[in-house]
């Protein structure tokens, strides 16, 4: 038999659920703008019926509502979603970063860039071939070439400043990291407590689920939960997170990089001494773009190899306008820098001088190894000569004699020079700097003459001569030099030079920029950098959109909607005062039957 105050117990019942479901509206509003925050509701159940007697049997009359669980709106596959182009997203804005400040790095739209410092190089070298006799001119070479030399080191130096600073930053992020796995299995563990009760730790939920966003700009994850609610987070294999435990990462110790002058360092896992190697996020980014930025200290290297060896090899081919054009004679390099002859007076070195770099160094481009071999010469030992010519026969039947330069001296090193090393040794040679040094700038160029006797009858014999201190071959040759490939610059190469004893000479066909001119190969080399920068912008532009979308995708599921909440507001009041007011109307009916009925008298 149904209790008399069965309804009482059945409004209560449904003041209850009410009031539960106003509070959990009014714990949505009020968060409606906490980051990570998912939108509640309370699951409602009707309770289990009373059998009641009726004139065809019983009948099951309902008890109310009482609630089941207050569960959180979530899209699991929106989220999965979500942290995977997450990380390519946060891949494309810092990679697009480190391309702008290479953009800032190689900026020619004003007159201090590297390709404004090339045009006046190449225009002083122009005048020069047009008046070699005035001082004026080879003065500006001079200025022009350390001009282009200051260029090339200063964004050399800015490349590496850059390259510390990836690292800088990749230290940041390696403790961010290490930060926030740290929280997520502190959650883990809270949340395993709170739901082996059987309730639901929401909020604690949306904190880790935010947590695990934060961790998704990192790195590439993938995510599982298991039967106690914890989180796994497992990045390219290795489990960072695991339930209560967790992988830390660390910096190595400094890898000395002696070819970029910089120290290196890899990301370890600091429980195993394995390097973790990212696949994607800002720390994969970070990696990319440290060698990226190494790249392009390479393409400054090859261009600051280009004048250290083809450009020195052409202007060693030629002579000053100091010394005599009759008689060429074998000069010695002093331990003071200077150059005198037989008798000991300063003439001034006439051929075989480097325009960059050291005096006493010979240098040679190693295309096989792509690096640079510097062959140091003991200072006073050194003798720049003009032996003789070579005879090539063409394939017309032709000869073609080129004067041979032969450098001698005592060998002190040999060296294989790479990346930064190479742009350091990019100096203008200190001979030239000297006072009356700008005289040894070989714009003439020599010849091989038939000889004579006094009476001006050819002889049998050979010599080599200049054409007078006005002749600008030789800087005509050089400045062409700048904007030919590697098979048009051949033709102007007019004498070989050969170093101590060998029978070869010294290499000209190989090339540190290929068979590319250096004008060619700045200009490719800016290309590409303008080409993959506008490239990654386009892919970060379509990335954002494509985030957007998933970010309104689980926002349509967890976000909290005002107008929706305010229905649901308005809704359960006016259920509350239903309950309310049906609980009144139910005590004054009982309170009629129990205090009036029966009353005899009154």
């Amino acid at each position: 038999m149904r209790s008399t105050f069965s309804g009482l117990n059945t409004m209560v019942r449904g003041v209850f659920a009410n009031q539960l479901s106003l509070d959990t509206v009014g714990h949505n509003i009020t968060n409606a703008s906490t980051e990570g925050y998912s939108r509640q509701k309370v699951n409602l159940a009707a309770t289990r019926g009373q059998g009641v007697s009726s004139l065809y049997g019983n009948v099951m009359v309902g008890t109310g509502v009482d609630s089941m669980s207050i569960e959180r709106a979530r899209n699991i596959y929106a989220d999965k979603q979500f942290w995977q182009e997450t990380s390519t997203q946060e891949y494309y804005k810092t990679t697009q970063v480190n391309y702008e400040k290479i953009e800032a790095v190689f900026d020619d739209s004003d007159k201090t860039g590297i390709m404004n410092a090339m045009d006046q190089f190449y225009a002083a070298w122009q005048n020069l071939s047009k008046d070699a006799s005035t001082a004026s001119t080879r003065v500006a070479v001079i200025e022009k070439g350390n001009t282009l030399a200051d260029r090339i080191k200063t964004a050399g130096q800015q490349l590496q400043s850059q390259i510390n600073s990836q690292y800088d930053d990749m230290r940041v992020t390696v403790n961010k990291v290490n930060e926030t796995t740290a929280k997520i299995v502190q959650l883990n563990k809270n949340i395993m407590q709170q739901e082996a009760i059987g309730a639901s730790a929401n909020d604690l939920r949306d904190q880790r689920d935010l947590l695990v966003d934060e961790l998704s700009q990192y790195m590439n994850l993938n995510v599982y939960e298991d039967e106690k609610g914890m989180y796994s987070v497992v990045s390219n294999g290795i489990t960072m997170v695991g339930g209560v435990e967790r992988l830390t990462l660390e910096m190595s110790d400094p890898i000395n990089n002696g070819d970029y002058g910089i120290n290196d360092y890899v990301i370890n896992i600091k429980e195993s001494g394995i390097t973790f190697l990212p696949q994607n996020g800002s720390l994969k980014a970070q990696q990319d773009t440290i060698a990226e930025d190494k790249e392009y200290i390479d393409k400054l290297a090859d261009m600051a190899g280009f004048l250290l060896t083809t450009f020195n090899n052409m202007h060693q081919q030629g002579a000053g306008i100091n010394g005599s054009d009759s008689s060429l004679g074998s000069f010695t390099t002093q331990p003071d820098g200077t150059v005198t002859d037989a008798n000991g007076e300063y003439k001034g070195p006439l051929y075989g001088l480097n325009f960059y770099g050291d005096d006493n160094t010979v240098y040679e481009w190693d295309a096989d190894n792509h690096q640079m071999k510097a062959t140091a010469m003991t200072a006073g030992t050194v003798t720049r000569s003009l032996d003789g010519y070579t005879e090539t026969t063409n394939a017309d039947g032709t000869t073609t004699r080129m004067p041979k330069v032969k450098i001698d001296g005592t060998i002190k090193s040999v060296d294989t020079v790479r990346g930064i090393n190479i742009i350091t040794a990019l100096t203008v040679n200190g001979q030239l700097s000297k006072t009356g040094g700008q005289d040894s700038v070989a714009a003439r160029i020599f010849s091989v003459e038939q000889a004579t006797d006094a009476n001006g009858k050819l002889l049998d014999s050979y010599k080599i001569v200049t054409n007078g201190s006005k002749d600008g071959t030789n800087a005509v040759n050089l400045s062409a030099l700048i904007n030919m490939n590697g098979s048009e610059a051949q033709k102007y190469n007019t004498a070989k030079v050969y170093l101590k004893d060998s029978t070869e000479a010294v290499s000209t066909s190989s090339r540190s920029t290929e068979a590319d001119s250096l004008n060619a190969y700045y200009n490719a080399a800016m290309s590409r950098l303008g080409s993959d920068a506008e490239s990654l912008k386009d892919k970060e532009s379509s990335q954002e959109d494509l985030i957007t979308q998933i970010v309104n995708w689980r926002s349509s599921t967890a976000g909290v909607d005002w107008n929706e909440e305010l229905t649901n507001m308005i809704t359960f009041q006016k259920g509350y005062s239903a309950c309310s007011r049906c609980l009144t109307t139910m005590d004054e009916m009982l309170d009629r039957l129990i205090n009036s009925t029966g009353t005899v008298g009154r």
